[in-house]
């Protein structure tokens, strides 16, 4: 269906052109600001190296669509659906990160080792090449059921731990926020995660486990482009918003001396 084809490689085109040089642009940050770097900055590293991958498929999408003609590139192609149907998972690490720091802080305090969260990104990057090798294949029957799962558990948790996280900022006590820059930048974070989650992830989650309930026709032509076009611009819109939420935290020099030192690796949200 031209239209719906357009409109899903608009998208993957503003990711290539968009998503990129943002992704790589937040790991240059990262890579700046290792000196005061935040506890989920292991996991959005990941993230950054997933989508910046990702966006590289555009081209090998429209020419697949438009002039090939062989299978061969469908297998590339599939396995870089694998990879990107994976990356809930690393933000999930990054909800899971800071719903600890926020509601269990003594726990967080004793787990703060990045250790763990080393071996937590080794284990989703496992996880996430097996299932992108097995969508590669292609012949495991009712395999798309796996992403369905997949995408419903994430969304769950991932919501679970946001909620969870600005249910604790709201009992805080009055006028504390103001003053305490941790709470600030916790209420930011937990928004940015909270609007990807809607906007990117909420489409695949409302359709896909209705699948039967459309024709074959309908859901390959209309529902998968429309529900994956939402997920996969995300990767322009996470490092996008990463972005502008750094530039917000930035503070004029000349006021730096009156604000409260946020030095505390275990209070720090972000850099």
């Amino acid at each position: 269906m031209p239209t719906v084809i357009i409109f899903y490689l608009v998208l993957q085109f503003i990711n290539m052109f968009l998503g990129i040089p943002a992704n790589i642009m937040v790991l240059w940050l990262i890579h700046k600001n290792k000196g005061d770097s935040s506890t989920s900055d292991i996991f959005i590293v990941q993230l950054a190296v997933l989508d910046t991958f990702f966006c590289l498929t555009p081209p090998l999408e429209l020419a697949n669509i438009v002039y090939l003609t062989s299978n061969s590139t469908w297998y590339v192609l599939r396995f870089f659906y694998g990879i990107k149907d994976s990356s809930p998972l690393f933000l999930s690490c990054i909800c899971l990160d800071r719903y600890m720091a926020v509601c269990h802080p003594i726990t967080f305090t004793e787990l703060k080792d990045q250790r763990h969260r080393s071996v937590c990104a080794g284990a989703v990057w496992l996880v996430t090449l097996v299932y992108a090798a097995a969508k590669c294949a292609g012949n495991i029957p009712n395999f798309e059921k796996v992403f369905t799962v997949m995408i419903l558990a994430a969304f769950a948790f991932m919501l679970f731990c946001n909620i969870s996280i600005l249910w604790t900022l709201r009992q805080s006590a009055p006028g504390r926020d103001e003053r305490h820059p941790f709470k600030k930048k916790a209420f930011k974070m937990v928004i940015i995660i909270l609007a990807i989650i809607v906007f990117n992830y909420f489409p695949p989650v409302a359709l896909f486990p209705f699948q039967e309930y459309f024709s074959p026709d309908v859901f390959h032509c209309y529902i998968h482009y429309i529900a994956f076009g939402f997920m996969d611009i995300s990767s322009s819109i996470q490092p996008v918003l990463y972005l502008s939420r750094d530039k917000l935290h930035k503070v004029p020099s000349c006021c730096s001396k009156n604000t409260e030192s946020t030095d505390d690796p275990v209070f720090t949200v972000s850099h």
